[in-house]
C-alpha cells in the first residue's frame, strides 16, 4: 500500500494515546491489528469519501468505530471548528454500546484532557470537546429523521447490514447528503448481510468511485470448522482481538453438531459469510445443499430413466431445468434468460452484482431469445443436453399447460409424458417433502454449481396453520427458477423409484 496520508498517520498516532476501556485486556494500551491499519490508511487515504469495512463477529469493529470518532472529535483528524460527527448503529441499544466505548476510551486520556469533556447520558447520547475548536459527537439510532439537517466531518455507519431496510436506507441518504458541506468522510463498518440484495452488499459488490472496500470473507462452500478460512474471516484471532482460534474452531463444530439455525448463523456472523440466518423458512440450509455437491469425478453417471424437470419464465424471469437420474442421484440444471437486457444489466438491476455473467461463464446459464426465451428451441437444447439419454417423463407447472403443449409439440416431444404438477399446498407440500427426503439420504448429486447455489439461497417455503409447505422466495428480486426445477425432477424421481415393480403376468394368451 502506498504511504498513508496525513489524516491516516495521525488517527494510528492518536490510538497509541488510549488504553483498553473493558475486556480481559482492559487498562493496557491499545495497539492496532495490522488489519485495522490497513483499514485507515485505504479509508483516510486522500480521494476517498467511503471506507467500506466487512469483517466477522468480535474483531474490534465498535472500539475501531469509538476510537476514530474520538480522534476526530479531538481535532486529529481535521483541523475544522466545531467538529461534528455522527455514530450511527441499528438502534438505540447498540449506539449506547458505541458511546459507551468513547466514554471508555475518554476516562483514559489524563485528566486534564477529561476536564475538555461533556457527556451526555439522557434521551441523547453525545460526547462534546470544547477543546481545539470544540467537537461533538452524537450516537444515533437508525432513524432518518433524526439527522436530516446535519453537517458531519466524519460519520460512522456500525454494522450497516443489520438496519431496518427502509429506515436505513433513509439514514444513509441523509448522512452521505450531509458530508458534502464540510468534506466529510463516511466509514461503513459490519458483519456480511445475509444476502447480495442488502445495501450492505452493495457497497461492497459495487462500489462508486471515491470508495475503498476491505472485505474478509472467505470463499463459499467451506466446512465451517476450517481454520484457515476462520482466520480469513477473524484476522483479530491471530493478534490476540476477540476471540482465540482454538474457540472459533470449538464452536463451529458446535454449531455443525447442532446445525440449522445455529449453524446459519454461526456462517454468517463468525464466518462472515452471505448467508440468510432465516433457517425455519428455508427451503434447504446452506450446509445441507453443500452436502449434495462432489467433484466431477465423483459424479454419480447418467444411467437409468431421467427425469426432466421444467420451470418456464416469462419475459423478466429465468426459464430453468433440471435433469435428474434417480437411480444414480445425479442432477443437473441449466438456466435461460432473453437477451434483452444483457446478463450484466439483469445483475445490476437484480442486485447480485456480476453473479449471472459468472454463471454463464461456467455454462450454468445461457441467453437466448430477445424479450423473451423461445421456449419451443428452449425445450429442444435443454433435451439435447442429456446426449442421448431417453427423458421418461417431463414435469412442469400445470397453469402453463397452453405454453408447454406448444413447447413440446415444436421441441419433437409430443410423445414424452408429460406430468402435471402445481406449486401450491397440496402438490408443493409433497414435493418439497420428497426432495427433502432425498437429499438429506444422499440421493442427490451435482457438481458445483453458482445458478443452483444461488436459487437455493433465495428459496423459502411459506407454512399453512396445517403444516404445508409451498415454494416462494426470500426476496422479490430472487431468481428460484433452477430450485423449484429441481424440486420437481427430483421429487417425481423419487416417486418413480417408489413404485412396486410390475411383475409379468402367470398366463399369456397364444
Amino acid at each position: 500500500m502506498a504511504r498513508p496520508s496525513k489524516q491516516a498517520s495521525a488517527a494510528i498516532g492518536f490510538f497509541k494515546k488510549l488504553r483498553i476501556p473493558e475486556g480481559k485486556m482492559a487498562g493496557k494500551p491499545v495497539k492496532l491489528a495490522t488489519y485495522q491499519k490497513k483499514f485507515i490508511k485505504g479509508a483516510l487515504a486522500p480521494g476517498i469519501m467511503i471506507g467500506c469495512l466487512s469483517i466477522g463477529r468480535g474483531n474490534g469493529k465498535t472500539a475501531l468505530s469509538a476510537g476514530l470518532a474520538l480522534a476526530d472529535v479531538m481535532g486529529e483528524l481535521s483541523d475544522q471548528p466545531k467538529r461534528e460527527v455522527i455514530l450511527a448503529a441499528r438502534n438505540r441499544d447498540q449506539a449506547k454500546i458505541a458511546f459507551n466505548f468513547i466514554v471508555g476510551f475518554v476516562e483514559t486520556l489524563p485528566e486534564d484532557e477529561q476536564e475538555n469533556f461533556t457527556i451526555r447520558r439522557g434521551s441523547k447520547l453525545e460526547v462534546e470537546y470544547h477543546g481545539n475548536g470544540g467537537g461533538l459527537a452524537r450516537c444515533i439510532a437508525a432513524d432518518g429523521k433524526s439527522i436530516l439537517g446535519g453537517a458531519p466531518t466524519l460519520a460512522i455507519l456500525d454494522e450497516r447490514a443489520a438496519w431496518d431496510r427502509e429506515k436505513g436506507d433513509n439514514l444513509e441518504n441523509a448522512i452521505l447528503s450531509g458530508l458534502g458541506k464540510r468534506d466529510g468522510r463516511a466509514l461503513v463498518i459490519s458483519t456480511s448481510a445475509p444476502d447480495d440484495a442488502n445495501t450492505f452488499s452493495r457497497w461492497l459488490d459495487e462500489p462508486p468511485p471515491g470508495t475503498y472496500v476491505q472485505e474478509h470473507r472467505p470463499a463459499f462452500g467451506l466446512p465451517a470448522d476450517d481454520l484457515e478460512s476462520l482466520l480469513e474471516a477473524n484476522p483479530g484471532a491471530k493478534e490476540g482481538i476477540g476471540s482465540t482460534p482454538e474457540w472459533l474452531v470449538a464452536q463451529a463444530r458446535r454449531a455443525i453438531a447442532r446445525g440449522g439455525s445455529a449453524l446459519s448463523s454461526f456462517r454468517n456472523l463468525n464466518r462472515n459469510e452471505r448467508v440468510s440466518t432465516e433457517d425455519r423458512s428455508l427451503l434447504v440450509t446452506v450446509d445441507e445443499w453443500l452436502s449434495a455437491e462432489v467433484s466431477p469425478d465423483e459424479l454419480a453417471p447418467r444411467e437409468g430413466p431421467c427425469v426432466l424437470g421444467v420451470d418456464l419464465g416469462g419475459s423478466r424471469s429465468m426459464s430453468a431445468a433440471a435433469l435428474y437420474w434417480p437411480e444414480t442421484g445425479r442432477l443437473e440444471a441449466v438456466g435461460t434468460f432473453p437477451c434483452v437486457p444483457s446478463l450484466a444489466d439483469r445483475g445490476a438491476s437484480d442486485g447480485v452484482s456480476d453473479r449471472y455473467t459468472q454463471m454463464q461463464e461456467r455454462g450454468e446459464l445461457t441467453a437466448m431469445g430477445d424479450t423473451t426465451v423461445p421456449v419451443g428451441r428452449w425445450l429442444a437444447e435443454v433435451v439435447a443436453l442429456a446426449d442421448g439419454q431417453g427423458i421418461a417423463c417431463i414435469v412442469g407447472d400445470r397453469f402453463r399447460h397452453a405454453e408447454f403443449v406448444e413447447a413440446m409439440r415444436a421441441a419433437g416431444l409430443d410423445r414424452v409424458p408429460f406430468i402435471w404438477r402445481g406449486f401450491g399446498w397440496k402438490d408443493g407440500a409433497e414435493d418439497i417433502e420428497r426432495f427433502r427426503r432425498a437429499l438429506f439420504e444422499s440421493k442427490v448429486r451435482t457438481v458445483p454449481s453458482l445458478l443452483l447455489r444461488s436459487a437455493f439461497a433465495d428459496a423459502i417455503t411459506l407454512v399453512d396453520p396445517a403444516g404445508n409447505h409451498k415454494l416462494a422466495k426470500a426476496r422479490s428480486l430472487g431468481r428460484i427458477d433452477a430450485a423449484a426445477a429441481s424440486v420437481l425432477a427430483v421429487a417425481e424421481g423419487a416417486r418413480m423409484v417408489a413404485k412396486p415393480a410390475t411383475k409379468a403376468p402367470r398366463i399369456a394368451w397364444a
